[in-house]
C-alpha cells in the first residue's frame, strides 16, 4: 500500500511535470548567472550520530549537500547547504579551500550552512567520511561552475504548522515545555532561480525555523523509539527537499537554510516531548514541502514575475569578531551576503528565535532579510540577554555572556552597511569600524 505522502507527491509531480522540460516559458535574462549541484554525503552504516548521540544501523534516507553558485559578472559567491548538525569551523575551512579553486569563488564569499540535523554524523570523529565529503562537495561545485546560466529570482513566503517554542517561564524560571504561546517564526521564505527554459525552477532555496530533531529521543518512554530513531536520516529538511524535487519531476534541486531555531522544535508532545514516527515526518515533510511549492509557484504568476529585477549585484562582507564569553572571548564569524535585494545575514551557532525578529526589523526597509543560523562556524547556543534572567537550557549551555547579543546586532548592522550600498561607508575605500 502506498503512503499518503507518496500519493500526495505523485499528484503534485503530475502538476509540476505539465511544463515541458524543453519549453521556453518566459524570459530569464539578467546579469546574474547561477548553477546548482547536489551530492550524497551519507556516511558508512553504523556511524554514530550527533545532536542526540546514538549508534545507528542503516539509513532511512540519504544525507545531501547542495552548492548554489552565483556570478553577477564581477563577483562570484556560493551558498553551500548540508544535512549535518553544524557547520564546524574545520569543515568550513576545508570546504572553502576545496570550492574556491574549483570555482574561482573567493573563500570569504562562500557561505556554508548546516540544517542542524540531529541524525547525522560528527565531523572531527569521522575523518575518513569528512575527507570524502569535502572532496565530493568540491567536485560538485566544479561541475556547477561549468553550467552557469542567466537566471532571475522569484521570492515568496508561506507558513508551516509543525514547529513550537520549547521554553516556558514558570515562577520566574524557564523550564522545558512545549509552549504554543511562546515566540515562534512559522514563516517559510523561498527563493526560486529560473533560467526561463521551463516552468520548473533550476533551483529552490528554502528557509525555515525549527530544530531537525524529529527522530531523536525526548522522554525515553514514548513508543515506538524511546531511545531515538535507530537509523540515519536527514530529518524534516531532507524530507521537504525530496518533496519539492519530486513535484518538479526531478528537474529542480532544492536546498535548505536553517533560521534562528535555538528554542524552536517539532511539536511532538510527551514528557516533555517524544520521538517521531513515520506519520510525523511525513506531516513535516509534506507541510514544509507544500509551503515551499505554494510560494514558489505563486512567484511565477505574471504579477509577481513583473517584480523580478533585471540586475542582481552580489556583495559580500564577513568579519571574525570576539564575543564576550563566560570563560573569555569567543571568536565568531559573521557574514552579510547580498544578491540583488536579498540579504543573507549569518551567525555561527544556535540563535534563539528572537534574534531573527530583531535583525529583520532593523534591516527590513533596506533589503529583504534572510537570517541564517548554524553557518560559517559553530559556537553553540546564542541566547538573548533577557533569557539569562530566567535561565533555562539555552542560556545555561551557551558559551556566551548576555552582552554578546548587542555585539552581534551591532556587527551585523555594520556588515549590512557594507553590502547594502545605501550609506556613505559602502562607497569608501577605508570604511570606519563600529565603536
Amino acid at each position: 500500500m502506498r503512503s499518503t505522502a507518496s500519493v500526495l507527491i505523485s499528484l503534485a509531480a503530475g502538476l509540476g511535470g505539465s511544463a515541458g522540460a524543453g519549453e521556453v516559458a518566459f524570459p530569464g535574462e539578467s546579469n546574474l548567472r547561477a548553477s546548482v549541484a547536489k551530492v550524497d554525503i551519507t556516511p558508512p552504516e553504523g556511524t554514530k550520530v550527533e545532536g542526540h548521540p546514538r549508534v545507528t544501523h542503516g539509513v532511512r534516507d540519504p544525507l545531501q549537500a547542495g552548492v548554489l553558485l552565483l556570478d553577477d559578472g564581477k563577483t562570484r559567491a556560493a551558498i553551500v547547504t548540508l544535512d549535518t548538525l553544524a557547520a564546524w569551523n574545520e569543515m568550513v575551512a576545508a570546504l572553502r579551500a576545496g570550492i574556491a579553486p574549483a570555482t574561482g569563488t573567493p573563500g570569504p564569499n562562500i557561505l556554508v550552512a548546516a540544517s542542524h540535523n540531529h541524525s547525522g554524523p560528527g565531523y572531527a570523529g569521522n575523518p575518513g567520511w569528512a575527507r570524502d565529503m569535502v572532496a565530493k562537495i568540491a567536485g560538485a561545485a566544479a561541475r556547477a561552475a561549468k553550467d552557469l546560466r542567466p537566471v532571475t529570482i522569484g521570492y515568496g513566503e508561506d507558513r508551516i504548522q509543525f514547529s513550537i517554542n520549547r521554553r516556558k517561564v514558570i515562577n520566574g524560571k524557564a523550564v522545558v515545555r512545549l509552549n504554543p504561546d511562546g515566540p515562534n517564526d512559522t514563516r517559510v521564505k523561498v527563493l526560486r532561480f529560473d533560467d526561463g527554459r521551463s516552468l520548473a525552477p533550476m533551483a529552490v532555496l528554502m528557509h525555515a525555523v525549527c530544530h531537525p530533531c524529529f527522530f531523536t529521543w525526548g522522554d525515553n518512554v514514548s513508543p515506538p523509539h524511546p531511545n531515538g530513531y535507530p537509523k540515519m536520516s536527514a530529518d524534516f529538511p531532507g524530507e521537504a527537499q525530496r518533496f519539492v524535487e519530486k513535484v518538479y519531476d526531478g528537474t529542480t534541486k532544492a536546498l535548505f537554510l536553517q533560521g534562528c531555531a535555538g528554542d524552536i522544535r517539532p511539536n511532538l508532545p510527551g514528557y516533555p516531548y517524544r520521538c517521531a514516527d513515520e506519520a510525523d515526518i511525513q506531516w513535516a515533510g509534506c507541510d514544509l514541502g507544500s509551503a515551499v511549492v505554494r510560494a514558489s509557484s505563486r512567484s511565477l504568476i505574471r504579477e509577481e514575475l513583473a517584480k523580478r529585477k533585471p540586475y542582481y549585484p552580489i556583495r559580500s562582507a564577513s568579519e571574525v569578531v570576539e564575543l564576550p564569553g563566560k570563560e573569555g572571548p569567543v571568536r565568531a564569524e559573521l557574514q552579510a551576503l547580498k544578491v540583488g535585494p536579498y540579504l543573507f545575514l549569518t551567525m555561527p551557532g544556535e540563535p534563539m528565535v528572537e534574534f531573527g525578529f530583531h535583525i529583520e526589523a532593523a534591516i527590513a526597509d533596506r533589503a529583504i532579510p534572510i537570517v541564517v543560523g548554524y553557518a560559517n562556524g559553530s559556537i553553540g547556543y546564542i541566547a538573548t540577554a533577557a533569557s539569562y534572567r530566567v535561565g533555562g537550557y539555552e542560556p545555561g549551555q551557551s558559551r556566551l555572556n548576555p552582552e554578546a547579543e548587542a555585539v552581534i546586532y551591532r556587527q551585523l548592522d555594520h556588515l549590512a552597511d557594507r553590502v547594502v550600498g545605501d550609506v556613505f561607508e559602502s562607497f569608501s575605500k577605508h570604511p570606519v569600524k563600529p565603536k
